[in-house]
């Protein structure tokens, strides 16, 4: 249960990354986001730890984000 309650503080520091403020007027800004970790790759590193207490297989698992969240959800078991 501890994994679910570090998402929502996740998400909240990720909000910061997308926030914009255009107080020029009509002045038009593009933004694109270079780095930061994204709402997969924390959700990837919680259900790593949850399944192998280990730091290094979370950050592996980090790396590859939404696509090891659908391989923990595809391959959990019931009793976990």
């Amino acid at each position: 249960m501890k994994q679910i309650s570090l998402l929502p503080a996740a998400v909240f520091l990720t909000l910061g990354l997308f926030a914009q403020n255009n107080s020029s007027g009509n002045h038009t800004t593009n933004v694109t986001v270079g780095s930061g970790i994204g709402i997969g790759t924390i959700i990837a590193i919680v259900a790593s730890w949850s399944r192998n207490h280990s730091v290094l297989w979370a950050i592996v698992h980090g790396m590859f984000g939404w696509l090891y969240v659908i391989y923990y959800i595809v391959t959990r078991s019931d009793y976990e």
